[in-house]
C-alpha cells in the first residue's frame, strides 16, 4: 500500500431541512423518521451547484494539505451523476480550478469515496501520480421521489474531498461488487429516441429497504472480518469505525456484532442524513477538526451501495 491522505475537506448546500419542514408536504413526522433512521435533518441544494459543493471542498483539503493546487497531477471524483452526463464532474471540478491534469467520475454509489482511495492507491503505486485529489460528491436531491415518504426522508446533498500522497498508512483495502440492481437503481430512461422499443421516462430512486438492509449489515461484517483475518488485527485494535451513514440502525447493529462500544462508531447522519459516497469523507473530516483522530489511531473504513458494492479500508493515521 502506498497512499496518505494529507488533507480533507467538506462543502454543505446552505438549506437545512429539518423533518419537521418535511412532514408540511409529506405524510410524515419528525418521531418516524428519527425512529426509523435517526435522521434529524439534511442539506439541499437550491441554487449550488454540484460543481460549486466540489470546488469549495477540494479548496480547503488542498489549502490543509500544505500543498498548492499545481502540485495535483489527478483528479478522482466520486459520484453517481455530476451537473452533466458528460464531461464527468471530476472535468468541470478541473476547470474550476485550472488544472489540466487527468480526471474522472468513479460511479460506485456509497462505496465510491473507498473505490476511489483504491484507485488513487494503484497511480500512486505504478508512479502514475504523486499528488491526487479526491472528491467525493452528491446531489440526490435530484434523483428521489419527493412524494414518496420513504426514500426523501433518507437523502442529502454535499462533498467531501482529500488530497492524498504517496505514503504507508493504508494497511488495507478491498473492494467487492455483487452485480445485483434489483434492491436499489435510478434509471435513465430511453429520452426521445424514435428507436426505442419500450420507451421509458427518466426514473426516480428505486430502494428496497429490507433488502439494502440485510446487505449493508451483513457486508459491514463480512468486510471487517476478512480485513482482520489478513491484517492480524482485531476489533479490539481499531480507534473507530468509520461506516457509510445509512441509517443508524444499520450502525447500531454493525456495533452489535463486532462487539464494541458505541463510542468508537462515530456518527453525523442526524445532520445531513445519507450523503451517497459523500458520507464518510465529510465524517472524516469532521472528526479531523474536531481533534478526535490522534497519530497511529487505526479507523477501519466500509461502505456499502447499489451494485451491490462494498469496500473496506483501514487506514493508520499519521
Amino acid at each position: 500500500m502506498s497512499l496518505k491522505i494529507i488533507g480533507t475537506g467538506r462543502a454543505l448546500p446552505k438549506k437545512q431541512i429539518t423533518n419537521d419542514d418535511l412532514s408540511k408536504f409529506i405524510d410524515t413526522s419528525d418521531k418516524w423518521i428519527t425512529e426509523r433512521t435517526g435522521i434529524k435533518s439534511r442539506f439541499i441544494c437550491t441554487n449550488e451547484s454540484l460543481t460549486d459543493l466540489s470546488e469549495t471542498a477540494s479548496k480547503v483539503a488542498i489549502k490543509k494539505s500544505g500543498l498548492n493546487k499545481k502540485d495535483i497531477d489527478l483528479i478522482l471524483c466520486a459520484t453517481i451523476i455530476g451537473d452533466y452526463s458528460t464531461p464527468s464532474l471530476a472535468c468541470c471540478i478541473s476547470e474550476r480550478l485550472s488544472i489540466d491534469v487527468p480526471a474522472f467520475d468513479i460511479n460506485a454509489a456509497c462505496s465510491g469515496f473507498i473505490y476511489a482511495l483504491d484507485v488513487a492507491d494503484a497511480y500512486l503505486q505504478t508512479g502514475k501520480a504523486k499528488n491526487i485529489l479526491i472528491v467525493s460528491a452528491e446531489m440526490l436531491s435530484k434523483q428521489i421521489d419527493w412524494n414518496d415518504r420513504s426514500t426523501c426522508v433518507l437523502f442529502g446533498d454535499g462533498a467531501g474531498a482529500c488530497v492524498v500522497t504517496k505514503g504507508t498508512t493504508l494497511k488495507y483495502i478491498n473492494l467487492t461488487a455483487k452485480g445485483e440492481v434489483a434492491p436499489l437503481y435510478s434509471k435513465t430512461g430511453t429520452g426521445n429516441s424514435p428507436f426505442a422499443e419500450n420507451p421509458e421516462e427518466q426514473g426516480f430512486l428505486y430502494m428496497n429497504g429490507q433488502d439494502v438492509f440485510k446487505f449493508a449489515v451483513g457486508s459491514i461484517e463480512k468486510g471487517a472480518k476478512r480485513a482482520f483475518e489478513v491484517t492480524g488485527l482485531s476489533a479490539k485494535d481499531i480507534d473507530y469505525f468509520l461506516i457509510h451513514q445509512a441509517n443508524k440502525r444499520i450502525l447500531e447493529h454493525a456495533r452489535l456484532k463486532l462487539k464494541q462500544p458505541e463510542s468508537k462508531f462515530p456518527a453525523n447522519i442526524h445532520k445531513y442524513g445519507n450523503m451517497s459516497a459523500v458520507t464518510i469523507p465529510v465524517l472524516l473530516d469532521e472528526m479531523l477538526e474536531e481533534g478526535k483522530i490522534k497519530v497511529g489511531d487505526k479507523l477501519l473504513l466500509t461502505a456499502f451501495g447499489a451494485g451491490l458494492t462494498t469496500g473496506t479500508c483501514i487506514i493508520e493515521w499519521e
